[in-house]
C-alpha cells in the first residue's frame, strides 16, 4: 500500500453498497457501515453518487445525486426500467408491509410464501382466460422482484408455492405513501366491480 495514498477504512463497505441494498442482516457490513456512516456519507457526492440510510428499519442503498439531464457521461449504478405489470407486483408487496407494520405481529421481519403472495395477487390482476398462464406470469413478477431485491428467498421447498419469502424493508423507499393512496383507490374500485358482478350473477341465477 502506497503511504501516500492510504485506502480509507470504509473502502469494503462502499464496494458491497455498489453491488446494492445493504441490509442489517448482513451484519458485519452492516456494523461497518454505522460505525463510518458520516465519513461514507461526505465521500459520497464527490463521485456522484448519495446514500439512503434508514438504521430503524436496517437498510441502505446508493443512487446517484445528478439527473439524466445532466449528462455526466458515466454512470455507477445500473437503471432497472419497470414494467406496468412489475411496478404494481412491487406496489402489491409494499401493501402487504403496511399491513404487516400495522398489524398486532411481534416479528420484526414480514415472511410470505409464494402461494400466500399469489393469492393476495389475485386480488388485484385481472385473470384472463387462462388461469395456468395467470398464474405463471404472476410466477414471474414475484421472480422479479426477488431480481430486483425487493424478495429474498428464506428456504427452499420441494413445492414451489410453499416457498418462503422475505418482504425487504427497502421496498418501503422505492413505493412511497403517493404511490400507495393510488392503489387504495384503484383496488376499492376494483373491489366495486367484484360485488356488482356478483349481485348480478345471484340476481340471474336468482331468476
Amino acid at each position: 500500500m502506497n503511504p501516500n495514498h492510504p485506502i480509507h477504512p470504509f473502502t469494503p463497505v462502499f464496494i458491497r453498497l455498489l453491488k446494492g441494498p445493504l441490509e442489517y442482516l448482513e451484519k458485519s457490513n452492516w456494523e461497518k457501515l454505522l460505525q463510518f456512516k458520516h465519513e461514507i456519507q461526505s465521500f459520497l457526492p464527490a463521485i456522484g453518487l448519495r446514500m439512503t440510510l434508514d438504521e430503524d428499519d436496517g437498510y441502505a442503498f446508493l443512487t446517484h445525486n445528478f439527473t439524466e439531464e445532466d449528462n455526466v457521461g458515466f454512470s455507477w449504478i445500473h437503471r432497472r426500467a419497470l414494467g406496468y405489470e412489475e411496478s404494481i407486483m412491487l406496489i402489491l408487496l409494499r401493501e402487504m408491509m403496511a399491513e404487516f407494520e400495522t398489524g398486532e405481529s411481534t416479528n420484526r421481519e414480514l415472511i410470505r410464501k409464494r402461494r400466500e403472495i399469489k393469492e393476495y395477487a389475485e386480488l388485484f390482476f385481472k385473470e384472463p382466460l387462462s388461469r395456468v398462464k395467470f398464474m405463471k406470469e404472476i410466477d414471474r413478477l414475484i421472480e422479479k422482484a426477488e431480481e430486483y431485491g425487493f424478495l429474498r428467498q428464506e428456504e427452499a421447498h420441494e413445492i414451489p408455492d410453499e416457498q418462503r419469502f422475505r418482504i425487504c424493508k427497502i421496498i418501503k423507499a422505492r413505493i412511497g405513501a403517493e404511490e400507495l393512496d393510488d392503489f387504495y383507490q384503484q383496488l376499492l374500485q376494483v373491489k366495486q366491480q367484484h360485488t356488482a358482478i356478483r349481485e348480478t350473477d345471484e340476481l340471474i341465477n336468482n331468476n
